[in-house]
Protein backbone atom coordinates (compact mmCIF):
# COMPACT_ATOMS: atom_id res chain seq x y z
CA UNK A 1 0.00 0.00 0.00
CA UNK A 2 2.91 2.47 0.85
CA UNK A 3 4.29 1.37 -2.22
CA UNK A 4 1.55 1.99 -4.41
CA UNK A 5 0.84 5.91 -2.58
CA UNK A 6 4.63 7.24 -3.45
CA UNK A 7 4.08 5.77 -6.82
CA UNK A 8 0.45 7.64 -7.06
CA UNK A 9 2.52 10.72 -5.55
CA UNK A 10 5.45 10.51 -7.33
CA UNK A 11 4.00 9.82 -11.00
CA UNK A 12 3.12 13.35 -12.57
CA UNK A 13 0.89 10.70 -15.22
CA UNK A 14 -1.33 9.89 -12.10
CA UNK A 15 -4.92 10.58 -11.01
CA UNK A 16 -4.35 13.31 -9.53
CA UNK A 17 -1.57 15.43 -11.09
CA UNK A 18 -2.54 15.41 -14.87
CA UNK A 19 0.60 16.98 -15.21
CA UNK A 20 1.38 15.29 -18.57
CA UNK A 21 -2.13 15.08 -19.91
CA UNK A 22 -1.92 18.32 -20.57
CA UNK A 23 1.17 18.46 -22.49
CA UNK A 24 0.28 17.69 -26.23
CA UNK A 25 1.36 14.46 -27.67
CA UNK A 26 3.13 15.17 -30.59
CA UNK A 27 1.93 12.28 -32.17
CA UNK A 28 -1.40 12.97 -31.84
CA UNK A 29 -2.64 15.63 -34.87
CA UNK A 30 -4.74 18.68 -33.92
CA UNK A 31 -8.36 18.51 -35.02
CA UNK A 32 -7.97 22.50 -35.82
CA UNK A 33 -5.59 21.65 -38.18
CA UNK A 34 -3.02 24.77 -36.39
CA UNK A 35 0.20 24.03 -35.44
CA UNK A 36 1.81 25.44 -32.55
CA UNK A 37 2.79 28.23 -34.19
CA UNK A 38 0.18 29.27 -35.64
CA UNK A 39 -2.46 31.70 -33.88
CA UNK A 40 -5.86 31.16 -33.52
CA UNK A 41 -9.19 32.80 -32.51
CA UNK A 42 -10.98 32.31 -29.03
CA UNK A 43 -13.53 30.47 -30.78
CA UNK A 44 -10.44 28.27 -32.39
CA UNK A 45 -10.92 29.64 -36.03
CA UNK A 46 -8.15 30.80 -37.70
CA UNK A 47 -7.47 34.96 -37.25
CA UNK A 48 -7.14 35.24 -41.15
CA UNK A 49 -10.11 33.00 -42.24
CA UNK A 50 -12.14 35.52 -39.40
CA UNK A 51 -10.83 38.65 -41.09
CA UNK A 52 -11.43 36.95 -44.51
CA UNK A 53 -15.16 36.62 -43.52
CA UNK A 54 -15.46 40.60 -42.10
CA UNK A 55 -13.70 42.13 -44.87
CA UNK A 56 -16.97 43.02 -46.94
CA UNK A 57 -18.17 44.12 -43.78
CA UNK A 58 -15.29 46.44 -43.12
CA UNK A 59 -15.28 47.61 -46.43
CA UNK A 60 -19.06 48.60 -46.52
CA UNK A 61 -18.56 50.11 -43.37
CA UNK A 62 -15.18 51.88 -43.78
CA UNK A 63 -17.16 52.85 -47.44
CA UNK A 64 -20.01 54.31 -46.13
CA UNK A 65 -19.78 55.16 -42.49
CA UNK A 66 -15.81 55.78 -41.95
CA UNK A 67 -14.96 57.80 -45.22
CA UNK A 68 -18.29 60.22 -45.23
CA UNK A 69 -17.01 61.30 -41.41
CA UNK A 70 -13.53 61.66 -42.35
CA UNK A 71 -14.12 63.45 -45.92
CA UNK A 72 -17.01 65.57 -44.12
CA UNK A 73 -14.56 66.77 -41.54
CA UNK A 74 -11.60 68.26 -43.81
CA UNK A 75 -14.64 69.82 -45.91
CA UNK A 76 -15.97 71.48 -42.86
CA UNK A 77 -12.50 73.73 -43.12
CA UNK A 78 -12.68 74.93 -46.78
CA UNK A 79 -14.65 77.55 -48.41
CA UNK A 80 -18.31 77.30 -50.18
CA UNK A 81 -16.28 76.24 -53.29
CA UNK A 82 -13.77 74.07 -51.84
CA UNK A 83 -10.55 75.77 -52.82
CA UNK A 84 -9.46 77.68 -50.12
CA UNK A 85 -8.78 76.80 -46.48
CA UNK A 86 -10.59 78.96 -44.19
CA UNK A 87 -9.84 76.50 -41.06
CA UNK A 88 -12.90 77.13 -38.40
CA UNK A 89 -14.23 79.80 -39.80
CA UNK A 90 -17.34 77.83 -40.38
CA UNK A 91 -17.96 76.73 -37.24
CA UNK A 92 -17.89 80.45 -36.71
CA UNK A 93 -20.75 80.93 -39.09
CA UNK A 94 -23.10 78.16 -37.80
CA UNK A 95 -22.99 80.16 -34.16
CA UNK A 96 -23.59 83.75 -35.66
CA UNK A 97 -26.13 82.98 -38.35
CA UNK A 98 -30.12 83.75 -36.95
CA UNK A 99 -31.29 80.93 -38.92
CA UNK A 100 -28.48 78.50 -37.96
CA UNK A 101 -29.69 79.90 -34.40
CA UNK A 102 -32.73 79.21 -34.53
CA UNK A 103 -32.61 75.47 -36.09
CA UNK A 104 -29.95 74.97 -32.70
CA UNK A 105 -32.86 75.99 -30.37
CA UNK A 106 -35.43 74.05 -32.03
CA UNK A 107 -33.26 70.76 -31.90
CA UNK A 108 -33.32 71.61 -28.03
CA UNK A 109 -36.63 72.18 -27.91
CA UNK A 110 -37.29 68.48 -29.85
CA UNK A 111 -34.31 66.84 -27.57
CA UNK A 112 -36.28 67.78 -24.20
CA UNK A 113 -40.08 67.66 -25.25
CA UNK A 114 -40.10 64.40 -27.98
CA UNK A 115 -38.13 62.06 -26.15
CA UNK A 116 -39.98 62.90 -23.38
CA UNK A 117 -43.35 62.75 -23.91
CA UNK A 118 -43.00 59.79 -26.06
CA UNK A 119 -41.40 57.97 -23.49
CA UNK A 120 -44.39 58.88 -20.58
CA UNK A 121 -47.14 57.94 -23.33
CA UNK A 122 -45.62 54.65 -23.72
CA UNK A 123 -45.02 54.23 -20.07
CA UNK A 124 -48.89 55.33 -19.66
CA UNK A 125 -49.97 52.96 -22.55
CA UNK A 126 -47.60 50.01 -21.39
CA UNK A 127 -48.86 50.27 -18.08
CA UNK A 128 -52.76 50.69 -18.49
CA UNK A 129 -53.23 47.94 -20.95
CA UNK A 130 -51.50 45.14 -18.78
CA UNK A 131 -54.48 44.03 -17.49
CA UNK A 132 -57.08 44.88 -19.97
CA UNK A 133 -58.55 41.95 -22.14
CA UNK A 134 -58.56 44.44 -25.39
CA UNK A 135 -54.46 45.57 -24.48
CA UNK A 136 -53.11 43.54 -27.62
CA UNK A 137 -54.99 44.92 -29.69
CA UNK A 138 -54.55 48.47 -28.55
CA UNK A 139 -50.99 48.15 -28.51
CA UNK A 140 -51.19 46.94 -32.02
CA UNK A 141 -53.00 50.10 -32.97
CA UNK A 142 -50.37 52.31 -31.27
CA UNK A 143 -47.84 50.46 -32.53
CA UNK A 144 -48.72 50.76 -36.28
CA UNK A 145 -47.74 54.16 -37.33
CA UNK A 146 -43.91 52.58 -36.89
CA UNK A 147 -44.84 50.91 -40.29
CA UNK A 148 -45.06 54.18 -42.14
CA UNK A 149 -42.22 56.58 -43.77
CA UNK A 150 -41.43 59.43 -42.49
CA UNK A 151 -42.63 60.76 -45.56
CA UNK A 152 -45.61 59.36 -45.54
CA UNK A 153 -46.47 60.50 -41.68
CA UNK A 154 -45.91 64.05 -43.12
CA UNK A 155 -48.09 64.51 -46.03
CA UNK A 156 -50.72 62.73 -43.13
CA UNK A 157 -50.34 65.32 -40.62
CA UNK A 158 -49.74 68.05 -43.73
CA UNK A 159 -53.54 67.60 -44.80
CA UNK A 160 -54.42 67.16 -41.07
CA UNK A 161 -53.36 70.90 -39.97
CA UNK A 162 -55.24 72.19 -43.03
CA UNK A 163 -56.02 75.81 -42.12
CA UNK A 164 -59.63 75.05 -44.32
CA UNK A 165 -61.97 72.62 -41.27
CA UNK A 166 -63.07 71.45 -44.57
CA UNK A 167 -59.86 69.65 -45.02
CA UNK A 168 -58.11 69.63 -42.26
CA UNK A 169 -59.08 67.36 -39.18
CA UNK A 170 -57.48 69.33 -36.33
CA UNK A 171 -59.05 72.40 -37.37
CA UNK A 172 -62.68 70.35 -38.18
CA UNK A 173 -62.61 68.79 -34.71
CA UNK A 174 -61.70 72.78 -33.08
CA UNK A 175 -64.19 74.16 -35.28
CA UNK A 176 -67.19 72.02 -34.70
CA UNK A 177 -66.18 72.34 -30.83
CA UNK A 178 -66.37 76.27 -30.55
CA UNK A 179 -69.31 76.41 -32.63
CA UNK A 180 -71.12 73.98 -29.99
CA UNK A 181 -70.19 76.91 -27.12
CA UNK A 182 -70.04 79.88 -29.48
CA UNK A 183 -71.97 81.23 -31.93
CA UNK A 184 -71.06 83.29 -34.93
CA UNK A 185 -71.83 86.54 -35.80
CA UNK A 186 -74.62 87.66 -37.53
CA UNK A 187 -72.77 90.37 -39.59
CA UNK A 188 -69.61 89.97 -40.49
CA UNK A 189 -67.79 92.24 -42.18
CA UNK A 190 -70.12 95.33 -41.36
CA UNK A 191 -68.79 99.18 -40.50
CA UNK A 192 -70.26 102.11 -39.46
CA UNK A 193 -71.12 104.42 -42.17
CA UNK A 194 -68.61 107.34 -43.73
CA UNK A 195 -69.36 110.44 -42.06
CA UNK A 196 -71.04 108.92 -38.99
CA UNK A 197 -70.22 109.13 -35.45
CA UNK A 198 -68.69 106.13 -34.96
CA UNK A 199 -65.25 105.65 -35.86
CA UNK A 200 -62.23 102.07 -35.90
CA UNK A 201 -60.82 101.64 -32.55
CA UNK A 202 -58.80 98.65 -31.65
CA UNK A 203 -59.80 95.08 -31.28
CA UNK A 204 -62.11 95.19 -34.34
CA UNK A 205 -64.84 97.67 -32.53
CA UNK A 206 -66.30 100.62 -33.36
CA UNK A 207 -66.59 103.54 -30.66
CA UNK A 208 -68.82 106.59 -30.69
CA UNK A 209 -66.31 109.77 -30.58
CA UNK A 210 -69.05 111.80 -28.77
CA UNK A 211 -70.74 110.85 -25.30
CA UNK A 212 -73.89 109.72 -24.84
CA UNK A 213 -76.95 111.63 -23.33
CA UNK A 214 -80.57 111.11 -22.28
CA UNK A 215 -83.64 112.44 -23.61
CA UNK A 216 -81.53 111.86 -27.19
CA UNK A 217 -81.29 109.08 -29.72
CA UNK A 218 -77.62 107.65 -30.20
CA UNK A 219 -78.17 106.04 -33.77
CA UNK A 220 -76.03 103.88 -34.80
CA UNK A 221 -75.74 103.60 -38.40
CA UNK A 222 -73.69 100.86 -40.25
CA UNK A 223 -73.31 99.50 -43.74
CA UNK A 224 -71.03 96.53 -45.56
CA UNK A 225 -74.16 93.96 -45.44
CA UNK A 226 -75.42 92.40 -48.28
CA UNK A 227 -78.62 92.47 -48.20
CA UNK A 228 -79.27 88.55 -48.80
CA UNK A 229 -76.78 88.42 -46.01
CA UNK A 230 -79.31 89.58 -43.40
CA UNK A 231 -81.37 87.02 -41.25
CA UNK A 232 -84.44 86.10 -42.01
CA UNK A 233 -87.00 88.06 -40.73
CA UNK A 234 -85.11 91.02 -40.33
CA UNK A 235 -87.88 94.00 -40.33
CA UNK A 236 -87.80 97.48 -40.89
CA UNK A 237 -85.73 100.06 -38.58
CA UNK A 238 -87.44 102.06 -36.61
CA UNK A 239 -86.19 105.66 -34.75
CA UNK A 240 -86.21 105.02 -30.84
CA UNK A 241 -88.23 107.05 -28.64
CA UNK A 242 -86.13 109.32 -26.55
CA UNK A 243 -86.79 108.63 -22.58
CA UNK A 244 -85.49 111.02 -19.87
CA UNK A 245 -82.75 109.47 -17.91
CA UNK A 246 -81.80 106.99 -20.28
CA UNK A 247 -79.80 106.45 -23.18
CA UNK A 248 -81.66 104.85 -26.38
CA UNK A 249 -80.60 104.91 -30.17
CA UNK A 250 -81.33 102.49 -33.38
CA UNK A 251 -78.84 100.01 -35.14
CA UNK A 252 -79.67 99.42 -38.52
CA UNK A 253 -78.38 99.29 -42.21
CA UNK A 254 -77.40 102.46 -43.61
CA UNK A 255 -78.42 101.65 -47.35
CA UNK A 256 -81.77 100.95 -49.15
CA UNK A 257 -81.68 99.07 -52.46
CA UNK A 258 -81.31 101.65 -54.96
CA UNK A 259 -78.92 103.73 -53.20
CA UNK A 260 -82.09 106.21 -52.81
CA UNK A 261 -81.35 106.61 -48.92
CA UNK A 262 -79.95 109.63 -47.26
CA UNK A 263 -76.82 109.42 -45.04
CA UNK A 264 -77.38 108.83 -41.12
CA UNK A 265 -81.49 109.11 -41.53
CA UNK A 266 -83.85 106.21 -41.11
CA UNK A 267 -85.34 105.81 -44.34
CA UNK A 268 -87.93 103.40 -45.30
CA UNK A 269 -86.74 99.89 -46.77
CA UNK A 270 -83.55 100.26 -44.44
CA UNK A 271 -83.30 96.90 -41.99
CA UNK A 272 -83.02 96.84 -38.56
CA UNK A 273 -79.62 95.23 -37.60
CA UNK A 274 -81.22 92.85 -34.10
CA UNK A 275 -78.79 91.22 -31.61
CA UNK A 276 -76.30 93.50 -31.58
CA UNK A 277 -74.81 94.58 -28.58
CA UNK A 278 -73.86 98.09 -27.50
CA UNK A 279 -71.85 98.95 -24.83
CA UNK A 280 -71.30 102.14 -22.82
CA UNK A 281 -67.77 102.44 -22.11
CA UNK A 282 -66.00 105.05 -19.63
CA UNK A 283 -62.44 105.61 -18.86
CA UNK A 284 -61.90 102.28 -20.83
CA UNK A 285 -64.38 100.00 -18.61
CA UNK A 286 -67.85 99.21 -19.73
CA UNK A 287 -70.37 100.35 -16.96
CA UNK A 288 -73.76 99.22 -18.74
CA UNK A 289 -74.63 97.47 -22.06
CA UNK A 290 -77.82 96.59 -24.23
CA UNK A 291 -78.88 94.39 -26.92
CA UNK A 292 -81.02 95.67 -30.07
CA UNK A 293 -84.57 94.59 -30.62
CA UNK A 294 -85.88 92.85 -33.47
CA UNK A 295 -86.30 96.62 -34.70
CA UNK A 296 -82.95 97.74 -33.85
CA UNK A 297 -83.89 99.98 -31.34
CA UNK A 298 -82.00 99.73 -28.10
CA UNK A 299 -81.83 101.21 -24.79
CA UNK A 300 -79.23 101.71 -21.46
CA UNK A 301 -79.48 102.93 -17.80
CA UNK A 302 -78.87 106.05 -16.52
CA UNK A 303 -75.05 105.39 -15.97
CA UNK A 304 -74.47 105.19 -19.26
CA UNK A 305 -75.03 109.04 -19.60
CA UNK A 306 -71.63 110.64 -20.43
CA UNK A 307 -70.31 107.33 -21.84
CA UNK A 308 -68.69 106.28 -25.00
CA UNK A 309 -71.21 104.25 -26.94
CA UNK A 310 -69.18 101.16 -28.54
CA UNK A 311 -69.85 98.25 -30.78
CA UNK A 312 -67.50 94.83 -29.94
CA UNK A 313 -65.93 93.24 -32.01
CA UNK A 314 -67.86 90.23 -31.32
CA UNK A 315 -70.82 92.00 -33.05
CA UNK A 316 -68.92 91.64 -36.92
CA UNK A 317 -66.33 88.91 -36.76
CA UNK A 318 -66.32 86.31 -39.15
CA UNK A 319 -66.77 82.94 -39.21
CA UNK A 320 -64.35 81.45 -36.72
CA UNK A 321 -61.42 79.20 -38.83
CA UNK A 322 -60.10 77.28 -36.24
CA UNK A 323 -56.35 77.65 -35.31
CA UNK A 324 -53.38 78.39 -37.41
CA UNK A 325 -51.62 74.96 -36.66
CA UNK A 326 -48.48 75.38 -38.88
CA UNK A 327 -48.16 79.31 -38.11
CA UNK A 328 -45.09 80.89 -36.52
CA UNK A 329 -45.61 80.38 -33.13
CA UNK A 330 -47.09 76.29 -33.40
CA UNK A 331 -45.60 74.67 -35.82
CA UNK A 332 -42.70 73.26 -33.60
CA UNK A 333 -44.94 72.01 -31.36
CA UNK A 334 -47.62 70.76 -34.17
CA UNK A 335 -44.24 68.56 -35.65
CA UNK A 336 -43.23 67.37 -32.70
CA UNK A 337 -47.10 65.67 -31.85
CA UNK A 338 -46.68 64.17 -35.32
CA UNK A 339 -43.37 62.38 -33.95
CA UNK A 340 -45.01 61.53 -30.99
CA UNK A 341 -48.05 59.79 -32.80
CA UNK A 342 -45.49 57.56 -34.68
CA UNK A 343 -42.75 56.45 -31.56
CA UNK A 344 -44.98 56.32 -28.79
CA UNK A 345 -45.79 52.57 -29.68
CA UNK A 346 -41.59 52.24 -30.31
CA UNK A 347 -41.52 53.22 -26.65
CA UNK A 348 -44.45 51.85 -25.43
CA UNK A 349 -43.62 48.20 -27.01
CA UNK A 350 -39.95 48.32 -25.05
CA UNK A 351 -41.22 49.14 -21.94
CA UNK A 352 -43.85 46.70 -21.97
CA UNK A 353 -41.19 43.67 -22.62
CA UNK A 354 -39.13 45.95 -19.63
CA UNK A 355 -42.72 45.58 -17.35
CA UNK A 356 -42.80 41.87 -18.41
CA UNK A 357 -39.70 41.00 -16.18
CA UNK A 358 -40.48 43.33 -13.56
CA UNK A 359 -41.23 41.00 -9.97
CA UNK A 360 -45.21 40.97 -9.20
CA UNK A 361 -44.34 39.94 -6.35
CA UNK A 362 -42.80 43.48 -5.23
CA UNK A 363 -46.14 45.33 -6.35
CA UNK A 364 -48.46 42.77 -4.91
CA UNK A 365 -46.11 43.41 -1.16
CA UNK A 366 -46.61 47.19 -1.86
CA UNK A 367 -50.80 46.80 -1.94
CA UNK A 368 -50.69 44.42 1.03
CA UNK A 369 -48.67 47.05 2.82
CA UNK A 370 -51.20 49.52 1.86
CA UNK A 371 -50.01 51.68 -1.21
CA UNK A 372 -52.24 52.97 -3.59
CA UNK A 373 -52.35 52.06 -7.36
CA UNK A 374 -50.45 55.77 -8.16
CA UNK A 375 -48.44 55.00 -5.24
CA UNK A 376 -47.33 51.15 -6.68
CA UNK A 377 -46.79 52.84 -9.94
CA UNK A 378 -44.42 56.00 -9.08
CA UNK A 379 -42.59 54.14 -6.05
CA UNK A 380 -41.98 50.62 -7.28
CA UNK A 381 -42.71 50.36 -11.35
CA UNK A 382 -41.35 53.46 -12.13
CA UNK A 383 -38.12 52.96 -10.27
CA UNK A 384 -37.78 49.26 -11.52
CA UNK A 385 -38.37 50.50 -14.94
CA UNK A 386 -35.57 52.83 -14.90
CA UNK A 387 -32.88 51.40 -16.29
CA UNK A 388 -35.45 50.76 -19.69
CA UNK A 389 -37.18 54.16 -19.67
CA UNK A 390 -33.25 55.42 -19.97
CA UNK A 391 -32.78 53.24 -22.99
CA UNK A 392 -35.53 54.29 -24.54
CA UNK A 393 -35.26 58.03 -23.74
CA UNK A 394 -31.71 57.90 -24.85
CA UNK A 395 -32.84 55.90 -28.32
CA UNK A 396 -35.04 58.62 -28.71
CA UNK A 397 -33.14 60.99 -28.47
CA UNK A 398 -30.83 60.00 -30.72
CA UNK A 399 -33.41 59.96 -33.36
CA UNK A 400 -34.79 63.14 -32.70
CA UNK A 401 -30.74 64.77 -33.45
CA UNK A 402 -31.44 63.76 -36.91
CA UNK A 403 -35.22 64.60 -37.69
CA UNK A 404 -35.61 65.89 -40.69
CA UNK A 405 -38.36 64.18 -43.04
CA UNK A 406 -41.49 65.39 -40.95
CA UNK A 407 -39.77 69.28 -40.63
CA UNK A 408 -39.41 69.36 -43.99
CA UNK A 409 -42.58 67.90 -45.30
CA UNK A 410 -45.32 69.52 -42.99
CA UNK A 411 -43.98 72.90 -42.39
CA UNK A 412 -44.79 75.31 -45.34
CA UNK A 413 -42.20 77.52 -46.95
CA UNK A 414 -43.16 80.37 -45.63
CA UNK A 415 -42.84 79.12 -41.87
CA UNK A 416 -39.91 76.96 -42.32
CA UNK A 417 -37.40 78.55 -40.85
CA UNK A 418 -39.41 78.59 -37.91
CA UNK A 419 -39.57 75.26 -37.63
CA UNK A 420 -35.94 74.84 -38.93
CA UNK A 421 -33.63 72.07 -37.24
CA UNK A 422 -29.77 71.14 -37.59
CA UNK A 423 -30.52 68.56 -40.57
CA UNK A 424 -32.83 70.22 -42.43
CA UNK A 425 -30.47 73.42 -42.50
CA UNK A 426 -28.01 71.43 -43.33
CA UNK A 427 -29.87 70.15 -46.24
CA UNK A 428 -30.22 73.50 -47.25
CA UNK A 429 -26.87 75.12 -46.92
CA UNK A 430 -25.36 72.18 -49.11
CA UNK A 431 -28.31 71.46 -51.90
CA UNK A 432 -31.54 73.31 -51.16
CA UNK A 433 -30.35 76.47 -52.47
CA UNK A 434 -27.28 77.89 -49.50
CA UNK A 435 -24.47 76.23 -52.05
CA UNK A 436 -21.95 76.81 -49.09
CA UNK A 437 -20.64 72.77 -48.40
CA UNK A 438 -18.79 73.82 -45.95
CA UNK A 439 -21.05 75.45 -43.48
CA UNK A 440 -23.17 72.63 -44.41
CA UNK A 441 -19.80 70.18 -43.01
CA UNK A 442 -19.02 72.29 -40.19
CA UNK A 443 -23.08 71.49 -39.39
CA UNK A 444 -22.61 67.48 -39.81
CA UNK A 445 -19.72 67.83 -37.73
CA UNK A 446 -21.64 69.48 -34.83
CA UNK A 447 -24.43 67.17 -35.42
CA UNK A 448 -21.89 63.87 -35.31
CA UNK A 449 -20.11 65.44 -31.88
CA UNK A 450 -23.95 65.94 -30.24
CA UNK A 451 -24.89 62.27 -31.22
CA UNK A 452 -21.70 60.80 -30.37
CA UNK A 453 -21.87 61.18 -25.99
CA UNK A 454 -24.97 60.18 -26.20
CA UNK A 455 -24.63 56.93 -28.42
CA UNK A 456 -21.55 56.39 -26.13
CA UNK A 457 -23.69 56.60 -22.90
CA UNK A 458 -26.34 54.47 -24.39
CA UNK A 459 -23.54 51.76 -25.05
CA UNK A 460 -22.36 51.38 -22.07
CA UNK A 461 -26.22 51.44 -20.42
CA UNK A 462 -26.50 48.72 -22.59
CA UNK A 463 -23.62 46.56 -21.78
CA UNK A 464 -23.95 47.23 -18.08
CA UNK A 465 -27.56 45.79 -18.29
CA UNK A 466 -26.43 42.94 -19.54
CA UNK A 467 -23.73 42.36 -16.63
Amino acid sequence: MADASLAGAGDPAGAGGGIRDAVPDPAVPDPTGAGPGRRRGVTGTRVWIAALFLLPALVLLGALVVYPIVFTVYRSLFDADGNSFVGLKNFGTVFTDHGILTAVRNNAIWVVVAPTVATALGLVFAVLTERVRWGTAFKLLVFMPMAISMLAAGIIFRLVYEQDPARGVANAVVVAVHDTFTSDSAYPGARPRPGSDLEPTAGGSFTATGTASSGTSMNLPLVGVAQDKLPSGAGQAEPAAPRPGEVTGTVWLDFRPGGTGRPNVIDPGEKALSGVKVQAVRDGKVVASATSGKDGTYTLPAKAVGAHLRLPASNFSGKYGGVNWLGPDLVTPSIIASYVWMWAGFAMVLIAAGLAGVPRELMEQARVDGANEWQVFRRVTVPLLAPVLVVVMVTLMINVLKIFDLVYIIAPGNTQSNANVLALQLYLESFGGGDDQGVGSAIGVILLLLVVPVMIFNIRLRRERQR
